[in-house]
């Protein structure tokens, strides 16, 4: 770099400069204010033109070619990432769950129950009430909720612990209107297979006559 000002040069009227060094004073001028203009350092310039350069070169391997996957195919394998873990724990938890096993392990542990009841208090009071008698009490007054009783001994979509897993993890069967036009939603694609055996069991805890059970 120079050390001379642009004073100690040599400066002509103009409105740009055309060689390195060179100083103009630009011909316009506002409210008593000039402005001098230089050529721009070669490196500078240099830097510009290779990042113009860089950006139309990453443009057209982003968007034409597969060697950059754009933020849409990164969430996409994300998901199916996750379905495949899904279906993975599905399966294995499926394995070794049965009605026998249900009834026999899962139903009489109090951990799976109180998992079980946290779960349910947290998502499905809103349809079943919290004493699953799909009822909500106002000023001593009964409404009905959306979804089906779970204590009036009726099992709409069978009356088995897997028939009952199978409607909480799949929701309402796709042949079905639901109950008065309300369909559960698919709780297996929200909770884990784990999370869906628990509810299940905490829903039999609460009928055990009905699943042959001693209370």
């Amino acid at each position: 770099m120079s050390d001379t000002s642009p004073e100690d040069k040599q400066v002509r009227r103009g409105n740009y400069a055309q060689s390195k060094n060179e100083i103009v004073l630009r011909e316009h001028e506002y409210d008593g204010i000039q402005e001098f203009d230089q050529k721009l350092p070669n490196w500078w310039l240099f830097t510009l033109y290779i990042a113009i350069g860089w950006t139309v070169v990453h443009w057209c391997i982003y968007y034409y070619t597969n060697s950059i996957q754009t933020d849409q195919q990164r969430v996409q394998a994300e998901i199916v990432s996750v379905e495949q873990q899904k279906a993975k724990a599905l399966e294995e938890t499926l394995r070794t769950l049965n009605d026998e096993t249900m009834l026999t392990k899962w139903v009489p542990d109090p951990a799976v129950i109180a998992a079980g009841e946290t779960t349910f208090t947290a998502n499905c009071v809103a349809c079943h009430g919290a004493d699953l008698s799909a009822t909500m009490t106002v000023d001593g007054k009964s409404y009905p909720l959306p979804g089906l009783s779970l204590v009036d001994g009726q099992w709409k979509y069978g009356s088995k612990p897997m028939d009952l897993f199978k409607l909480i993890n799949e929701g309402t069967p796709a042949d079905s209107e639901g109950h008065n036009g309300a369909r559960m939603q698919a709780w297996g694609q929200v909770f884990s297979p784990k999370t869906v055996a628990e509810v299940t069991a905490y829903v039999i805890s609460r009928n055990p006559k009905d699943f042959g059970l001693s209370e």
